[in-house]
């Protein structure tokens, strides 16, 4: 994530007009790579017209509570959080992979298993990425609460990475014998680091959620910062340099997509509240 940091310094395109837009990156967020960071923040400014700052945090709550203090203009979230907080949350666009705003969630563990379900995972040393993570954590839970019972109960040990790249790492290296992970994060580690995903294999995927949607606080939507930032994600597959970035995050484009595709997860989140 240093990298992140870094590219946040990045000075901004020469003929940017207008104030700065803050836009904020979470674990959602597939890599660290300064190529890719430096070319999302070129188009973002190039197509807002306006000087882009790259912000990052560890947690979703705390990019939520950027967002929510009107600190960022816009964020890359997960589906979560953004339920948790839809009074105080908009909706600007959300990615299209393989052909669908959908993604799911991986239960992996160590190769050779040969484990097909979580109830095989009984009593394991578990990784999860971020308590606010609907791959990463709210779909093991619910499935979990459905036989009432909690992560703390089921597993033997369980933590958290507050990456998805991490949940991969600690699974592959021993240090967890599974984990809950992004299944598009996963997809795309198959391609770029083999070796890493070689030495873990899926359990399951889950059903279809979601994908984790770019937002923007309720507060700015009047303003012209939400406004082009939403025209610049929806446009971003019709320009070479929009195109750069999608091909490297392995997305299609972003479409407009309303509030209901993100029921499913509110849904599980009512089921693992009633068991608390």
């Amino acid at each position: 994530m240093a990298a992140i940091a870094s590219a946040a310094a990045l000075a901004s395109p020469a003929g940017a007009q207008g104030e700065t837009l803050r836009f904020a990156l979470t674990p959602v967020f597939l890599t660290s790579d300064l190529a890719l960071l430096e070319a999302l923040q070129a188009y973002l400014s190039s197509a807002t017209g306006r000087p882009v700052e790259l912000i990052t945090r560890r947690t979703y709550q705390e990019v939520t509570g950027l967002l929510i203090g009107s600190q960022a203009d816009g964020a890359w979230l997960c589906g979560f959080p953004y339920v948790q907080h839809r009074a105080q949350l908009e909706l600007l666009a959300v990615p299209v992979w393989r052909g669908q705003p959908l993604y799911q969630s991986y239960l992996i563990s160590t190769a050779g298993r040969g484990a097909t379900s979580l109830d095989q995972l009984r009593g394991d040393i578990h990784a999860f990425s971020d308590p606010d993570s609907n791959s990463g954590y709210l779909v093991t839970a619910a499935e979990l609460a459905r036989s009432e019972e909690r992560p703390d109960q089921f597993f033997k040990q369980s933590f958290f990475t507050y990456s998805h790249f991490n949940v991969v790492r600690a699974v592959a290296s021993g240090l967890a014998q599974s984990g809950s992970v992004d299944g598009y994060v996963y997809e795309v580690l198959k391609e770029t680091n083999p070796e890493l995903t070689g030495a873990t294999e899926i359990v399951r995927p889950s059903e279809w959620f979601g994908f984790p949607p770019i937002v923007a606080p309720t507060s700015a939507l009047a303003g012209e910062k939400s406004a082009v930032l939403r025209q610049a994600l929806l446009d971003m597959h019709t320009s070479p340099a929009g195109r750069l970035v999608l091909d490297m995050l392995r997305l299609d484009k972003f479409e407009s997509e309303p509030p209901a595709l993100f029921a499913s997860i509110e849904d599980n989140w009512d089921r693992v509240r009633e068991l608390s």
